[in-house]
């Protein structure tokens, strides 16, 4: 993954350095070649590839976190909204990139390596800030769809023969990769406007713009100081002293504000800990934390240490940690869903039933809860319940794949096969799989058991994917 990440992280390379004295404003310039909807269906493409790879995090709390981050600085995005979708990569090369279509990755080592909530914003904003100013339309606009393609075509072979060790042109293809690394880096200009535009998005949506400054200025260091193993980050993203310093006069320039962490970023740090490893390794790690007292927080650290304990089904011992973080005052949907978590390893799905049923009231906006929710539900047998709370919040996000999976599964478990694989074509779609929604719609027919309209929804639903996929064949 981390040479596939590499290659796509900047897709493509500047065509041409733009000459300017001082900053120019590169957002007013137009977007050359490449249409909004190329880009989007490109970035569509990619993430079909990325979200096959083993490392694609699907962890709803820890993916709805970052999420949260990045809604919140895209609200105050002025003019047009792009809409943007952020994703998370288990891997321990600091990293985080833009992809075409409002694609934003991270790294889970960078969540970790960020101090403060702030300094992992200041990262987000700036991602979002090379989207919104088109640089990545800009670097790749005068390449063809064709060359485009062939690109893509190169990276996920990269993949694939990560993958398979025993793919005899992995090395050769690889040897490409390194070529193409060189130059996937945005000019100094690019750069300089994502610090300015991610800074202003940072300070309308609340957060202290210092975090944007201290956590580039450690990257540097780092990278003095290991310049053999510099991180991920600065191969594609060119940092330099004059860089770092007109990023610490624009803040200098704006009011001081000193924003306090949200409880979630500790806590969400954690989980990642606990999941890194061995089990095994994860219960030592967080004992040996506790017992030193060298954590931040101890909510975080007690947090962690339960779930790593849970992991590795020590579940007594994870209760007893529940319990000291209950007597801590610790309150949050994180803690609600591992509470649930340990009743249902207990066999008690009442139990869990509860406690999601009152975490999902007090917090009614976490989707991690609905999906927790709705699938206990279905494993307790309250399948239509279960349905009623899919059919609810797929009116208000129609694009949730992991809702109409969660559908699809509760559909099943009724009997009702072509629902069934009509939701589960809905969640392919989704995620950009076409060929699989048209399996799905055809499974659907022939399935049997709905009425004269629901026959007729998937003959026009097929019908429609079929002339999409026509559409798609004859551009290609």
């Amino acid at each position: 993954m981390r040479i596939y990440l590499w290659l796509i992280a900047g897709l493509l390379w500047p065509l041409a350095m733009v000459r300017a004295d001082g900053l120019p404003d590169l957002g007013e310039m137009e977007r050359s070649g490449l249409s909004v909807s190329a880009e989007k269906r490109l970035g569509e493409r990619i993430m079909l590839e990325i979200r096959r790879d083993p490392a694609y995090l699907q962890d709803p709390e820890i993916v709805g976190y970052i999420g949260q981050l990045g809604q919140r600085l895209a609200g105050h995005i002025d003019g047009a909204r792009q809409p943007f979708e952020f994703f998370i990569v288990r891997d321990p090369m600091l990293n985080a990139f833009a992809l075409p279509g409002g694609y934003i990755g991270v790294h889970s080592a960078l969540i970790l390596a960020a101090r403060s909530e702030s300094e992992l914003v200041g990262v987000l904003a700036h991602e979002i800030s090379h989207v919104t100013q088109s640089h990545l339309a800009r670097m790749f606009g005068k390449q063809s769809e064709m060359q485009l393609a062939s690109i893509l075509s190169m990276a996920v072979a990269i993949l694939a023969a990560r993958s398979n060790p025993d793919v005899a042109i992995g090395a050769a293809i690889s040897g490409q990769a390194v070529g193409v690394q060189q130059q996937l880096n945005y000019s100094r200009d690019f750069e300089r406007e994502a610090d300015r535009f991610g800074l202003d998005l940072m300070e309308k949506a609340g957060y202290d713009t210092r975090g944007m400054g201290s956590f580039f200025e450690r990257l540097l260091q780092f990278g003095r100081l290991y310049e053999n193993n510099a991180p991920g980050y600065l191969r594609t993203h060119p940092l330099t002293t004059e860089r770092i310093t007109d990023m610490e006069n624009r803040i200098a320039q704006k009011p001081y504000r000193q924003v306090p962490d949200s409880d979630e970023f500790g806590l969400v740090r954690a989980k990642i800990k606990a999941y890194d490893g061995t089990p095994g390794d994860a219960v030592a790690d967080f004992s040996a934390q506790l017992k030193s007292g060298k954590y931040a927080r101890e909510t975080d650290a007690r947090f962690g240490y339960a779930h790593a304990l849970l992991r590795d089904n020590k579940i007594a011992a994870a209760e007893a940690e529940l319990a000291t973080l209950r007597r801590l005052k610790l309150e949050s949907p994180l803690l609600e869903t591992l509470a649930a978590q340990l009743r249902l390893k207990r066999q008690d799905v009442a139990g869990a039933l509860q406690i999601l049923r009152g975490a999902a009231q007090h917090y009614p906006h976490v989707r991690a809860l609905t999906y927790a929710l709705i699938e206990t539900k279905v494993g307790a047998g309250e399948t239509a319940e279960a349905l009623a709370m899919t059919q609810k919040e797929l009116q208000l996000t129609p694009g949730d794949a992991r809702l109409h999976e969660l559908q699809a599964k509760t559909y099943a478990m009724m009997g009702k096969h072509l629902q069934q694989h009509r939701a589960q074509a809905e969640a392919y779609l989704v995620e950009g799989q076409l060929d699989p929604a048209i399996e799905q719609l055809e499974l659907a027919r022939k399935a049997g058991g709905g009425d004269f309209y629901e026959q007729s929804q998937v003959d026009a639903r097929l019908h429609e994917l079929k002339q999409r996929k026509m559409e798609e064949m004859r551009r290609r």
